[in-house]
């Protein structure tokens, strides 16, 4: 298992970055390694939206099923995800100042043929600079 933690910090409120964040089929536009979403069913926001999503990091493309668990407007977007490699992600908006700051944390565990936790190791410092550069993108959906 291992957890990785980015942040980024924005100038507009938590409402403002939440009508955004809550379009998850928007998250293609800003999450350069999610390749495509796909529904599973008509449910689009709250807790028990799943669907799929394609994603690649380097030569490596995945096809997870996700499936949304924590669902508080303005604050808090949990999700499970279920594929090469499983685990369970947030993203935490809180007010700092005249902006709002979002963390993203994620807890992956790695298959034992992708080296399980040597993997993870190696793959974290990766998958934290994609993940920065994707907050980045927000930050400039979001301004």
């Amino acid at each position: 298992m291992v957890a990785i933690t980015v942040s980024a910090h924005y100038h507009v409120s938590p409402t403002q970055l939440w009508e955004e964040l809550r379009h998850i089929d928007r998250h293609v536009q800003w999450m350069t390694d999610a390749i495509s979403i796909e529904f599973l069913g008509d449910q689009r926001e709250g807790v028990n939206t799943s669907f799929r999503c394609v994603t690649k990091v380097g030569p490596l493309v995945t096809n997870d099923l996700m499936t949304i668990t924590q669902w508080d407007d303005d604050s808090v977007m949990g999700v499970t995800h279920r594929g090469l490699i499983t685990g369970h992600g947030t993203f935490t908006l809180k007010k700092q100042g005249e902006g709002t700051e979002i963390t993203w944390r994620e807890r992956l565990e790695f298959p034992w043929w992708m080296l399980g936790p040597l993997g993870a190791y190696v793959a974290k410092p990766v998958l934290r600079g994609i993940w920065s550069k994707n907050l980045r993108a927000l930050g400039q959906i979001v301004a």
